[in-house]
């Protein structure tokens, strides 16, 4: 998993409208990247929601939030609509970019193992650099524990 200190890699990934958006586009601005595993479970919606009642208090510091998970651009559309959420969601398919920030990895489930997002969350300076790590999110609460630590 990227650690503080180091830089983002760069990543170009699909919004729920199906637009291209480019790492490059966030420099210069502080942001949260924030990778959870499914839309419409039930800790994902939480984390979702969260954001999103926080969503303001963010903008006002000057942050950007951005959602990223393996599911569709279709699934991403159905959640933004379904959940009102007011940022980006990107669709990693492929999982390239959650391998890239190292939450790509095996998960236990009623028994099963299988491949996965560990819901993690990276705070981004304007320079690209990680300067805050949360490996393992608990959902609730989450939000408002990032907006304390980027103000």
């Amino acid at each position: 998993m990227l650690a503080e200190g180091d830089k983002i890699p760069s990543f170009e990934l699909k919004d729920a409208d199906g637009n291209t958006v480019k790492s490059s586009e966030f420099k210069g601005k502080k942001f949260v990247v924030y990778f959870y595993p499914r839309d419409f479970t039930p800790g994902c919606t939480i984390e979702a929601d969260e954001f999103s009642k926080e969503y303001k208090k963010f903008q006002k510091i000057g942050a950007t939030i951005i959602g990223i998970s393996t599911d569709s651009v279709e699934s991403h559309k159905k959640f933004v609509e379904k959940m009102g959420i007011p940022y980006v969601l990107l669709s990693d398919p492929e999982s390239e970019v959650s391998k890239k920030f190292g939450v790509w990895g095996k998960k236990q489930f009623m028994g099963k193992e299988y491949m996965g997002i560990q819901r993690s969350t990276f705070l981004i300076d304007e320079k690209g650099k990680i300067f805050k790590v949360y490996p393992s999110v608990k959902p609730r609460g989450h939000a408002e524990e990032v907006l304390a630590a980027l103000k």
